[in-house]
């Protein structure tokens, strides 16, 4: 009893004494959760070729794939996030993530490719559990630390995100691709358990019907400005990041490079290397320099493609171009994220769910988009494509208010 008494007093002391007030291990877990569940969404990406060839589809057909697992992403956001204000998260998470573990067994199982594409779908809705531990973490988080914490924890999804590929292509190599998407079931399944046992309860902020719930959420765009800017900014981000990852496979296994998937994966642990920015983010974020960073990151994107574009017969270059990216997609998600949550504390899940459905939207276009460019025309379209889209989002962050006082009317 004495042993089990000193262990809950050493581990309350631990939380006491943490400088943010939040435990080192829960951050730990809230990222990993968050980069397991985010990773469903680009397991399929390295595996395109493969599943073509088991399925009897075209390129574009089977690039759908991707396209239908953001798509489920949005609705997930638009309709299942908001509940996060609504009902208690723990149960909420739960309940998510027994729904992804049933959805990946049957893509794992699929005998078809329209059963892929349904339980692609689905298991892309139920993983907006990502973007409820997030608002979940900023809540637990106080003001003056609220962007480190958020930026500790977007790393993990960030890295889920990027390193998700490289998994996704060794996995399938070693032991085919049903394993891929079976293990993920069984990853989703621990997860729900561990984080039914961790998580503090949290409890509803709102009261309201869930209709009220999903129109207060469309009402939150329409009263908050930087909101919509920041979704907009992300979009645009988004875009590009998916119209250069979708294609990219493409180069990389052609006839300049002959990579095999494997080789694709590999290629993705380079991009890894952009997480790093995050808990940066989280600190510039917190310093006040959101809206001058805001801007360096849409040039740093495009040059990217840039590079990108004379990438075409060197790796090097490519690789080069694939961290400037994802590091530059990943700072405007952080400095994003700090303005949208300081918008209204009670209403964190819809403001995320605002947020993230309108820059998934933007990807789903970008990976879509991006893939009818570069079957169309090639690698040095797709670059020209994927460098517009951060110069829009640039043209568009000129005028940008600069008022920093806080509110609706913020634009920071």
């Amino acid at each position: 009893m004495s042993t089990s008494s000193d262990l809950r007093t050493s581990r309350r002391s631990a939380t006491a004494t943490t400088p943010h007030g939040v435990p080192g291990w829960l951050i730990a877990l809230l990222a990993v959760a968050s980069g397991m569940t985010v990773a469903n969404l680009y397991y399929a990406q390295p595996l395109l070729s493969t599943l073509s060839g088991v399925f009897h589809t075209g390129a574009a057909t089977t690039g759908a794939l991707i396209t239908l697992t953001q798509v489920g992403y949005v609705i997930g956001m638009l309709f299942l996030v908001p509940l996060g204000d609504r009902l208690e998260k723990r149960n909420l998470v739960t309940a998510l993530l027994v729904v992804t573990t049933l959805a990946l067994l049957a893509a794992g199982l699929a005998t078809s490719f329209p059963m892929l594409l349904i339980a692609s779908l689905v298991s892309g809705s139920t993983s907006v559990v990502a973007q409820i531990l997030v608002p979940f973490a900023a809540s637990l988080a106080p003001d003056h630390a609220r962007g480190r914490i958020v930026g500790r924890v977007m790393s993990g999804l960030l890295t889920g995100i990027l390193l998700s590929r490289t998994l996704s292509s060794l996995v399938s190599d070693l032991a085919g691709w049903r394993t891929v998407f079976l293990g993920s079931a069984a990853l989703m399944a621990v997860l729900a358990v561990a984080l039914r046992a961790a998580l503090p309860k949290h409890a509803p902020t709102t009261t309201i019907p869930y209709h009220q719930v999903l129109r207060s959420t469309a009402r939150l765009v329409r009263t908050h400005p930087a909101l919509l800017r920041r979704g907009l900014y992300q979009a645009a981000m988004f875009g590009a990041f998916s119209a250069f990852w979708t294609t990219v496979s493409f180069v990389l296994t052609g006839p300049v490079f002959h990579y095999s998937a494997v080789g694709v994966g590999v290629f993705a642990l380079v991009g890894a290397a952009g997480a790093a920015i995050a808990p940066f983010a989280g600190h510039w974020a917190d310093r006040g320099l959101v809206r001058p960073l805001t801007g360096v990151a849409f040039v740093v994107a495009a040059v990217s493609f840039a590079l990108a574009g004379f990438g075409g017969h060197s790796v090097i270059l490519l690789a080069l171009a694939a961290i400037l990216v994802d590091m530059a997609v990943q700072a405007t998600l952080i400095l994003g994220q700090h303005t949208v949550y300081q918008l209204d504390p009670a209403a964190r899940a819809r403001l995320n769910s605002a947020f993230i459905a309108m820059f998934f939207a933007g990807g789903a276009a970008g990976s879509q988009l991006g893939s009818v460019v570069y079957h169309a025309w090639g690698w040095s379209a797709l670059t020209a494509f994927g460098a517009a889209l951060p110069l829009l989002a640039l043209l568009y962050w000129l005028t940008e208010g600069r008022r920093t006082m806080p509110g609706p009317a913020t634009e920071a």
